[in-house]
């Protein structure tokens, strides 16, 4: 599954295909030039071990090819044709025809040498023109030059190299840019669900260490895998045209090499995937530990803090040295069986150039006797071909972590949440009829139903209070209505029209909901407010804030006013002043349904009491569900709806209940005796 997920990762790349293009091109020439770099130790070796210049060595090599090569095969093929004519002068029948055929194969193989010799005397002529037009004919500026152009090709494909990782980088930037927008995209249109259940931190690790490790990956892929395999084959293919049979020699420990890439790349995917896991346990403790800082300082358990977040780096640690100790050891096990298989060809040469034998166990290992010059440059560029070798090495392992990591975002980018919204469906209206609740089932897991047969009918401009003791479902009631949850029996209608029949956003754009979290973003406070409309004038700001009783705080006793930031989560600002912007933010939105939950509960007596009058200003033209555990919050309240253990005990005033529902005369009691005390 790995390999499909990073396959699909690599596609992230097709947008900017042209610019990979151009970075393979780089690659093409810069793997070029590396090759011809190392062919320069022949003429280098040719002017040191024979003293001779390049014009004279051309001219012996042109006579030696033609008196050693050309000549004798020359003779060899006019022999031929005169001893078959004396055999057919003298012989007849079967015997003729068997000759002819030994003849015609031998002459064959006399003409492909032929042939081979013509080719190279012809190399060496074009050789010669050049040598003869362009190279000095002092040995110390024949090497000066030779040098110099050495130096010059290593430049120039230093230049290509450059190009080649900078467009390789480029493309894997965009590339996870693309992949962490779509994450998001895909991550923040799931339901809420989905968020109570696994929690923010495993999605941080997610979108910052597990996509780093892919890009890593995907890096790998079209950088290192494109760029050295092209050295490596082209210092190959150089070495095979000086020497196949030798050369192929050298490539008997490739299926070896392969095998254990495989195996470490196998034990490299598991260990990243421990690895990545494990950073998710660093993230959750991180999370819960920051959020959470005045509750571990307040009951001095910073001690505790430090040991389990040593014991959870701990496991880090040693899931990391793993992946690290596989890593490093994939490198010299590749590196040995490179320099093995280029020694083992280094001794045959030596061998072939000491003995000056053409086979070797009967198998046919050059046309002539090698020299000494050959075979330092092949070796060369054998050597040459194990350094990219060497780098691939731990290629494969990093595929193996982006595939890990690949598997790991893919995960949540394949997600689905089980609550969409259909743009097709018909839009609805600004409510202004009533809101019913017909048997409605809710649970969060199978088996435990917390919610069980609700029925209510909610007239529009109504201000219904929902109360009873915590766990019995109250919040959870009024999550189903913006639809964060849909139940699993039964239907919500507003206005008469089945909540799941309509488009999700004209239904969650006539709700506001102010939560007793009071979530505040890292900004000012009039971003904040103007967060439920974005396009909101500063007056139409400031008029919310009024109604929210937040206005008076906000110029008066903060330093920039309305441009004020409130720093992470609100945290500069009283529980108080949290609360009212965030009511402020729900008026401006001039919703058709506002759900309040704890809205008061931050709140000091006087406060309160304008804001009950708010309420009572705003119910005109809107419906307002509140959840409050403040006996005196419920006289803004029409009708109270009293919930016990998932169901409806009770509904009417509140001196309705205290006559008929002795739960709500329970809670009254706890609450008198509350502020008695």
């Amino acid at each position: 599954m790995g390999i499909k997920n990073f396959l699909r990762a690599l596609r992230f790349a097709w947008p900017y295909r042209y610019r990979l293009s151009i970075s393979f091109a780089c690659a093409l020439l810069a793997a070029g030039l590396w090759s011809l770099n190392f062919t320069a130790i022949w003429p280098i070796l040719k002017i040191f071990g024979t003293g001779q210049n390049l014009q004279t060595w051309v001219d012996v090599s042109i006579e030696k090819c033609q008196k050693e090569q050309i000549d004798p095969n020359k003779k060899k093929i006019d022999e031929l044709h005169e001893k078959l004519a004396k055999i057919e002068r003298e012989q007849v029948g079967e015997d003729l025809d068997k000759f002819k055929r030994h003849t015609a194969r031998e002459m064959a193989t006399v003409e492909t040498d032929l042939k081979s010799a013509h080719d190279e005397l012809y190399r060496y002529h074009i050789a010669k023109r050049f040598i003869d037009n362009y190279c000095p004919t002092d040995k110390f500026q024949t090497l000066v030059w030779v040098l110099l152009i050495v130096v010059g090709a290593v430049f120039i494909r230093g230049f290509f190299e450059f190009w080649q990782e900078s467009l390789v980088g480029a493309v894997v930037n965009l590339c996870q840019f693309d992949l962490r927008n779509l994450f998001f995209r895909k991550a923040i249109h799931l339901d809420m669900s989905h968020f109570t259940d696994v929690g923010s931190s495993d999605m941080m690790t997610r979108f910052t260490t597990d996509v780093d490790t892919l890009s890593t990956g995907m890096k790998t892929a079209y950088g290192k895998v494109v760029a050295e395999p092209l050295k490596a084959v082209a210092c190959i293919a150089v070495a095979a045209w000086i020497n196949w049979p030798l050369t192929l020699t050298c490539l008997v420990l490739v299926p070896i090499a392969l095998l254990v890439l495989t195996r470490f790349g196998r034990m490299m995917k598991r260990a990243t995937r421990h690895l990545l896991e494990g950073m998710g346990s660093i993230y959750k403790i991180l999370a819960e530990v920051f959020q959470g800082i005045r509750i571990v300082k307040a009951f001095a358990r910073e001690p505790r803090e430090r040991r389990r977040f040593h014991k959870t780096t701990r496991e880090f640690f040693k899931k990391a040295m793993w992946v690290a100790t596989l890593d490093a050891m994939t490198s010299p096990i590749i590196e040995i069986m490179t320099v093995m298989a280029v020694a083992i060809v280094f001794l045959i040469g030596a061998f072939m150039v000491l003995e000056k034998p053409t086979h070797i166990f009967w198998i046919p290992l050059a046309d002539q006797p090698l020299e000494a010059e050959t075979l330092m440059q092949l070796y060369a560029l054998l050597a040459a071909s194990a350094d990219p070798i060497r780098r691939l090495s731990n290629v494969y392992t990093r595929i193996q972590s982006g595939c890990a990591a690949a598997d790991r975002v893919f995960h949540y980018i394949d997600k689905e949440p089980n609550i969409t919204n259909d743009v097709n469906a018909p839009t609805m209206e600004r409510h202004q009829v009533d809101v019913e609740l017909r048997n409605v089932c809710f649970s969060y897991a199978p088996g435990q139903v917390l919610l069980e047969g609700i029925d209510l009918h909610i007239k529009h401009g109504e201000i219904v209070a929902f109360v009873g003791k915590n766990g019995c479902g109250k919040t959870t009631l009024l999550n189903l209505i913006p639809r964060f949850y849909d139940p699993d029996h039964g239907s919500i209608l507003i206005d008469g029209i089945d909540i799941r029949s309509v488009n999700m956003r004209s239904l969650r754009k006539q709700i506001a909901i102010v939560t007793q979290d009071m979530f505040l973003f890292d900004d000012t406070i009039f971003n904040n407010i103007a967060y439920s409309r974005p396009h909101a004038t500063r007056e139409q700001v400031e008029a919310a804030a009024s109604k929210a009783q937040a206005h008076d705080f906000i110029l008066n006793e903060l330093p920039l006013g309305y441009d004020t930031t409130v720093g992470a989560e609100g945290k500069k600002l009283s529980g108080g002043q949290r609360q009212r912007i965030c009511l402020a933010r729900a008026f401006l939105a001039d919703p058709a349904i506002l759900i309040l939950d704890e809205f008061t509960s931050q709140n000091d007596p006087e406060a309160e009491i304008f804001l009950h009058r708010t309420m009572h200003e705003q119910r005109d033209g809107r419906t307002i569900l509140l959840i409050t555990h403040r006996m005196h919050t419920l006289e803004i309240a029409d009708r109270i709806v009293v919930l016990d253990e998932g169901r409806v005990a009770a509904c009417g005033t509140h001196l309705e209940l205290l006559k008929t529902c002795p739960i709500y005369q329970r809670l009254y009691d706890v609450q008198q005796q509350r502020l008695v005390a």
